[in-house]
C-alpha cells in the first residue's frame, strides 16, 4: 500500500485545538491539508490481511487492492476542494478557519447542510466508504481463518470509524448547546474543522473505546422493564467499565438531561416510550414484563434489543439524535442530548480544564 496516504497516530499529538491555529496568517503552505487515508496501525493492519489473502485467496485479494485504490482516488478527487485551513477571497469577501469557526458558532434550527463546506459532506462520504471497506475486510479476515487476534484489530479499526462519524454529528450538536461555555463550543468548532479537513479526530481515540464498551455491554444487556428507572442494568453496565466512565457518571449523573438520556440508551425506548410504558404498569398494577410484550402496550412495533452489528447501534443513535433535536427544537419535555454527547463533553471540558491546568503549572 505504497501509494496511500499513511499517517502515524503519534503524530497527532493532544494539543488545545486553538493552539493549532496560532495566526491569522495560516495558510496551506504552513501544513499538509491531505485527508488521511490510512493511518499508521490502519495499514499495518490492512498490509497483513493481504499478505495473508494472497496464498488464501487470490481473487479476494485482488478485489481489495481495487477497493483500497478507489478509496484512494475519491480522497484524491475531494482534495481537490479548497482546504478549510486556506484563505480564500470571494467577490472580495476573506474566508478563513476563523470565519468558518464564528458561522458554525451561529445558531440555525434546520438541516445545515447547506451551509457547510463541499469538503466536509464530501469528507463524510469519504468515511462512509471506509467504514463499509474496514467492514468488509473484518468479515474476510474472520471468514478466511485469520489469525483472531488480527481479525479483532479489523474490527476495532471498523468500530473506530464508525465512531469517527458519530462525533461529527456530536460536535455538530454540542456546538448548538448553549448550556456550555462560549470557549468550549469554539474549540469545538476548531476540531470539527480539523475533522473535516483530515478525517480524523484526536477525541475518537479516547472516548471510541468507551463508547464501544458501553454499546456492547448494552447489548449483552436484557433490560428489565419492571420499575422502569434503569438501577441494575447501569449497575451491571458500570461493572464492565473503567475509571473514565465511573468519573463520568459521578459527575454527571444528577443531572436530569443527563439521567433522561441514559434511560433512552439502556432500555432502546424513547422518553415518552418511557413515560408511557411507566403510567401503564403504574395504572395497572403489574411490576414488570418482557421484552415481547412491550409492542402491544405501547400499540406499536418497538425493537429494544440491538444486534452484535455497530450499524445498528449508530441506527438506534440517530433515532436518539433526531428526537432529542425536536425536543430542544420545540421546547418539550425530555433529553435534549444524546448519552454519546453528554460523555463527549465531559471528554472535552475535562481536557480543557487540564490544558488550564498545565499552562498555570508552567
Amino acid at each position: 500500500m505504497k501509494d496511500e496516504k499513511v499517517v502515524r497516530e503519534e503524530d497527532f499529538v493532544p494539543v488545545d485545538i486553538e493552539d493549532f491555529f496560532d495566526s491569522e496568517d495560516t495558510s496551506t503552505d504552513d501544513f499538509s491539508t491531505d485527508i488521511v487515508v490510512l493511518t499508521d496501525s490502519e495499514s499495518q493492519i490492512v498490509n497483513k490481511l493481504l499478505d495473508y489473502l494472497k496464498d488464501v485467496s487470490p481473487e479476494t485479494h485482488t478485489g481489495l487492492l481495487d477497493r483500497l485504490a478507489d478509496l484512494q482516488r475519491l480522497v484524491s478527487n475531494i482534495t481537490l476542494f479548497p482546504s478549510l485551513l486556506q484563505r480564500q477571497i470571494i467577490m472580495g469577501e476573506t474566508r478563513t478557519q476563523y470565519t468558518l469557526v464564528e458561522a458554525l458558532l451561529t445558531h440555525r434550527d434546520g438541516d445545515k447542510i447547506l451551509h457547510l463546506p463541499s469538503k466536509a459532506i464530501l469528507g463524510k462520504g469519504f468515511l462512509v466508504a471506509k467504514y463499509h471497506t474496514f467492514n468488509s475486510m473484518y468479515r474476510i479476515a474472520q471468514n478466511a481463518g485469520m489469525d483472531k487476534k488480527d481479525v479483532l484489530e479489523l474490527q476495532k479499526a471498523a468500530s473506530i470509524i464508525l465512531f469517527t462519524i458519530m462525533v461529527e454529528d456530536v460536535y455538530l450538536d454540542l456546538i448548538d448547546d448553549q448550556t456550555l461555555s462560549y470557549d468550549i463550543r469554539r474549540q469545538i468548532a476548531f476540531a470539527l474543522i480539523i475533522l473535516w479537513e483530515y478525517r480524523y479526530d484526536q477525541n475518537v481515540s479516547e472516548a471510541a473505546p468507551v463508547l464501544q464498551t458501553v454499546w456492547e455491554a448494552r447489548r449483552n444487556l436484557a433490560p428489565a422493564f419492571g420499575t422502569m428507572v434503569g438501577t441494575s442494568e447501569l449497575l451491571l453496565i458500570s461493572i464492565q467499565m473503567d475509571e473514565e466512565w465511573t468519573a463520568f457518571l459521578k459527575t454527571c449523573l444528577a443531572n436530569q438531561d443527563v439521567s433522561q438520556a441514559m434511560e433512552e440508551f439502556l432500555f432502546g425506548l424513547s422518553h415518552e416510550q418511557i413515560l408511557k410504558l411507566k403510567n401503564i404498569l403504574r395504572e395497572r398494577g403489574i411490576t414488570a414484563i418482557g421484552r415481547d410484550e412491550i409492542s402491544s402496550f405501547l400499540e406499536q412495533d418497538v425493537k429494544t434489543d440491538v444486534a452484535s452489528d455497530l450499524r445498528d447501534f449508530y441506527m438506534q443513535y440517530t433515532v436518539r439524535r433526531d428526537n432529542a433535536r425536536t425536543r430542544k427544537r420545540l421546547g418539550i419535555p425530555g433529553p435534549k442530548s444524546t448519552l454519546e454527547d453528554h460523555y463527549m463533553r465531559f471528554i472535552l471540558e475535562k481536557n480543557k480544564e487540564k490544558q488550564q491546568n498545565d499552562a498555570y503549572a508552567e
